[in-house]
């Protein structure tokens, strides 16, 4: 069995295709395309450069993955764009390679729902089960962690990361780092309590939900220095270990995190 091909698309000899993919009409696959099996692509995507798709993607319409970054010092090198399992990319989000001053490869890990139009620059990582809306826009090198999940209209400056189980309002413009649980919104933005409901759906229970608002408060209502309140941190999750995402993140230096 071979791939299912519309006959008006033009899909390079090279590129290697699981035995049930779907390529729709129209579209294009370059010569160092792999897509793994299981995988649909719709009408007049463009699937280009050094790019890896693996299992049960549904990709549609209008996309562009795999082009070049749009960063004034790549130089043609061989960089990539990795993207996992059971993602859902919608119409005409373009995804970039990475650039050669990172790790080379722009990632998006399993299981993501990205809504139309989103971009991710050049060597941005994305984790699993994320939530893209549309229009989110994120700038080079920015991480995004497990469940967050990203407003419609959000804007992420160039190196920023985006913690585990966060969440930003629509039009959220975030210029700094944005810690795992924390709601944030505006233009800078800004902390807005903990994302409590997603919290529960994934199954955190009361318990646990208790120990992160009160992380949430030590970082910013206790009115301590980050330093101070990384230290009360690291002495509350020995009773709420399920904090130590939030220390992780917070030993990591980065842009700062939003105030």
């Amino acid at each position: 069995m071979s791939a299912r091909i519309h006959p008006t698309a033009l899909v390079d000899s090279a590129a290697r295709l699981a035995s049930d993919v779907e390529i729709g009409a129209y579209s294009i696959v370059g010569p160092h395309v792999e897509i793994g099996a299981g995988s649909r692509v719709g009408s007049h995507a463009v699937i280009t450069g050094h790019t890896r798709i693996g299992m049960n993607n549904r990709i549609f319409q209008f996309v562009s993955l795999g082009e070049i970054p749009q960063d004034k010092k790549y130089a043609g090198e061989q960089t990539r764009l990795e993207i996992g399992d059971n993602n859902t990319i919608r119409e005409f989000c373009t995804f970039n390679c990475g650039t050669a001053q990172d790790t080379g490869a722009t990632q998006i890990g399993n299981n993501n729902w990205i809504m139309a139009y989103v971009h991710l620059a050049h060597d941005c990582q994305i984790g699993n089960d994320t939530v893209f809306a549309n229009n989110a826009q994120l700038a080079g090198h920015v991480h995004v962690g497990d469940y967050a999940i990203l407003g419609g209209f959000t804007v992420v400056h160039q190196f920023v990361r985006i913690g585990v189980h966060s969440i930003t309002a629509m039009g959220t413009i975030a210029l700094q780092d944005i810690p795992p649980f924390v709601t944030a919104s505006g233009n800078p933005a800004r902390p807005f309590g903990i994302n409590s409901e997603g919290l529960k759906r994934r199954g955190y229970d009361a318990q646990a939900v208790t120990g992160i608002k009160r992380a949430y408060k030590t970082l910013y209502k206790a009115g301590d220095t980050l330093e101070q309140a990384r230290s009360n941190l690291a002495q509350q999750a020995r009773d709420y270990p399920g904090i130590q995402p939030l220390i992780d993140f917070l030993a990591v230096a980065g842009r700062g995190i939003i105030r």
